[in-house]
């Protein structure tokens, strides 16, 4: 089977797997707690205003004619508007207000666990029983079990009450001032992402010719970073503790492995051995696991979205789901879906890349 093929083939099998995934989104809302009319007029709400909205939103006609409108809008992408959330707002331009400070996060929340997570596990796995072994496996087991909800509510109890100095510290020739750092009204906030301007303001001169450039504030780019660090410390730190084990296994499995030994009775350095043949053979039980971070942010981000006041997707989800804006968490919950169907498609995909042996059959 050819590589269009397959991809044509998965795509086609994931179009069962997202209706019933809406399908069972749609039976929850309907058939659930929530009560849009409820949210909108209020708990204490006469009977005849009460019906009128209700006829006004179409939730009084049958459960089928809501399912098919339903299914409608979302494969067309024409979500609907929000109930509560900010009234006769489309949910789609709230997802795209939203979605930023998400991806920012996530963005960060899968970098650390790449970039220190695995490399730990590789070291360990190339250097076992040593100090540094014991030290990054110790860290890695303790990451893994301190609950997310935890940690986020002790980083932001942490941050949030530990920076009323104006000491700055000194290392060498570079001071680092602590207040400017971590400052109290910045836990708990938005981070600002404004420090891209793709119109350009910016001007630069080749040969007669000037070109307008991007502008880009470095100051409001740290301080995006600084804010958004402690949110996806905490969200990648169970991922990080998964990939420094599994890591370490996989290396130390694969270092022992016949075409290990192979390549060391043909005289190969153990440089070449360490990234021709161990790391990439190791990587192949990772894929899963890097990918399932978007499983994870899916989930966890609408957590600490909520202690660090965030205000992404996640963030809105969770207003949207305890105020009964249906439309938005509907939207919300297609997206989701979405997201973790062609997660599981790209992770087959890469497979076959990192893996010569894994065939499109």
């Amino acid at each position: 089977m050819s590589r269009w093929g397959y991809f044509a083939r998965r795509l086609l099998l994931a179009i069962p797997v997202v209706l019933f995934g809406v399908t069972i989104t749609f039976a929850i809302l309907r058939l659930g707690p929530l009560d849009p009319v409820a949210a909108i007029l209020g708990p204490n709400t006469p009977p005849s205003q009460y019906a009128r909205v209700e006829e006004q939103l179409g939730l009084n006609r049958p459960l089928w004619e809501q399912y098919i409108e339903f299914m409608v809008g979302l494969l067309t992408f024409d979500l609907g508007n929000s109930y509560v959330i900010q009234e006769n707002t489309k949910a789609m331009t709230l997802i795209v207000q939203h979605a930023p400070r998400t991806l920012w996060l996530g963005f960060w929340s899968v970098l650390i666990p790449l970039f220190i997570g695995i490399p730990l596990g590789f070291y360990a796995g190339l250097n076992p029983n040593t100090m540094g072994d014991y030290f990054a496996s110790f860290g890695g087991i303790i990451w893994r079990a301190m609950p997310n909800f935890w940690l986020g509510v002790i980083f932001y109890s942490v941050l949030s009450q530990s920076v009323t100095y104006s000491e700055m510290l000194t290392f060498g020739v570079v001071q680092f001032q602590w207040d400017a750092w971590i400052v109290t009204n910045n836990i708990g906030t938005p981070p600002p992402l404004n420090f891209y301007n793709s119109n350009g303001t910016e001007l630069l001169t080749v040969g007669g010719t000037t070109i307008s450039l991007f502008s880009f504030d470095w100051e409001v780019f740290v301080r995006a970073v600084k804010m958004v660090l402690p949110p996806a410390i905490v969200l990648g730190s169970a991922s990080m503790g998964n990939e420094m084990r599994l890591g370490r296994t996989a290396v130390l499995e694969t270092i022992n492995s016949k075409y290990v030994e192979t390549a060391r009775a043909k005289g190969l350095s153990r440089r070449k051995i360490v990234w021709k043949h161990v790391f990439r053979n190791a990587l192949i039980p990772l894929v899963p696991i890097i990918l399932n971070e978007a499983f994870l942010l899916i989930g966890g981000s609408v957590i600490m979205e909520q202690i660090f006041a965030i205000n992404g997707i996640g963030y809105l989800f969770f207003q949207a789901a305890i105020q009964g804006d249906m439309p938005l968490v509907g939207s919300l919950m297609y997206i989701f879906i979405l997201i973790v169907v062609f997660m599981n498609i790209f992770q087959d995909f890469l497979y076959t890349i990192i893996d010569p042996r894994v065939g499109y059959e």
